[in-house]
C-alpha cells in the first residue's frame, strides 16, 4: 500500500487526560513508522509540552502551537510568534482581570502568579479537603504542573507562540473573545479539565492545516496520502484539508461529524485500533 503521512494530535488523542500515552499508541506508532509511514505530532502544545516521554516514542516532526511552528530534522521551517506589544496588552488585561493564564513559548511555559492553585484544582481536585485528591497529586504528579515556570515577576515575554487563559468566574469566554477579537483567533481550550469558558489566544490565521500545508510544499509530498488523527475543535480544519479524518471516542460531537471514521477512546486504545483499521500496522 502507499506510505500514509499521518498528522498526530496528542491531547486526547496520543495522550490521557492523565497526561501520559498508552502502551498501545506507542507500540502503533513506532511499528507504523517501520512499516514506512510518516509520523508528524500536530498539536496545541509548545515545544516544552512535548516532553522526552513523548518525543521517545520516534516521530518525524512536529507541528506545535496549534500551527504556530513546524520543525523538521534538519531545523525549524517557520516559527511565528506574538508581537511585544500585544502579549504585554494580554498580560496587562488577564492580571487586571484576575484572570489565571499560562504563557507558552518555545523557551517555557510561564505561569501567572494564582495559576498553579487554579490549576491543581482542575486537574486534581480539592487538595486542601479531599483525601483522593491529595493522593492523586502525590501517586500521580501531572507533567504539564510539574513543566511550568512559576515566579517570574516579569511577563512580558519574547519568543510567545500563544497564550491560555483558565475558567474565571471575572470574565465569560465570550467577553475576553471579543476584548482581542482584532488581535488573536481565540478559541476554546483543548483540556476539558480546565472548564468551558477557558481558551487559548493564537497568532491570528495560523492553525494546523496552514501549517500541513506548508510542510508538504516543503518535503514534496501528496495530499492524497494524508491521515489525520484527532479529537478537538482546534482539529477541524486538518481533518477538512487531509485526504482522511480519523475522530476519537472521546473526539468533540462536532469533529466525528465531520470525520471519515470514528475510532475507539483514547483509553481504550482508540489509536492503536485506528492503525489497525487503516492498515497501518
Amino acid at each position: 500500500m502507499d506510505k500514509k503521512i499521518i498528522f498526530l494530535d496528542i491531547d486526547g488523542t496520543l495522550v490521557t487526560d492523565d497526561g501520559w500515552v498508552p502502551a498501545s499508541a506507542a507500540d502503533a506508532c513506532r511499528q507504523a513508522r517501520l512499516n514506512g509511514h510518516e509520523i508528524y505530532l500536530c498539536t496545541g502544545r509548545s515545544k516544552p509540552e512535548i516532553y522526552d516521554f513523548i518525543m521517545e516514542i520516534g516521530f518525524d516532526g512536529i507541528i506545535g502551537a496549534g500551527g504556530g511552528f513546524v520543525e523538521l530534522n534538519d531545523g525549524m521551517l517557520y516559527h511565528k510568534t506574538v508581537p511585544a506589544s500585544e502579549v504585554r496588552r494580554m498580560v496587562d488585561f488577564f492580571n487586571q482581570h484576575s484572570v489565571d493564564f499560562y504563557l507558552e513559548s518555545n523557551g517555557g511555559l510561564f505561569a501567572s502568579k494564582n495559576f498553579l492553585p487554579h490549576v491543581e484544582r482542575c486537574i486534581y481536585g480539592d487538595i486542601a479537603n479531599d483525601p483522593d485528591a491529595r493522593r492523586r497529586k502525590e501517586e500521580q504528579p501531572h507533567p504539564f504542573i510539574e513543566g511550568l515556570i512559576y515566579g517570574e515577576e516579569d511577563l512580558y515575554k519574547s519568543d510567545v507562540n500563544k497564550a491560555c487563559f483558565l475558567q474565571s468566574d471575572k470574565l465569560s469566554f465570550a467577553q475576553i473573545k471579543a476584548e482581542f477579537e482584532n488581535a488573536f483567533d481565540t478559541i476554546q481550550c483543548t483540556v476539558p479539565q480546565f472548564g468551558d469558558d477557558s481558551g487559548e489566544l493564537m497568532v491570528p490565521g495560523v492553525h494546523k492545516a496552514t501549517a500541513i500545508d506548508a510542510l508538504l510544499t516543503h518535503l514534496n509530498l501528496p495530499k492524497e496520502r494524508t491521515i489525520a488523527i484527532g479529537d478537538g475543535l482546534n482539529d477541524l480544519e486538518m481533518f477538512d484539508y487531509c485526504a482522511v479524518g480519523i475522530a476519537m471516542g472521546n473526539a468533540k460531537e462536532e469533529l466525528k461529524a465531520v470525520a471519515d471514521h470514528v475510532t475507539g477512546s483514547v483509553d481504550e486504545d482508540g489509536l492503536h485500533q485506528a492503525f489497525r483499521t487503516f492498515g497501518l500496522i
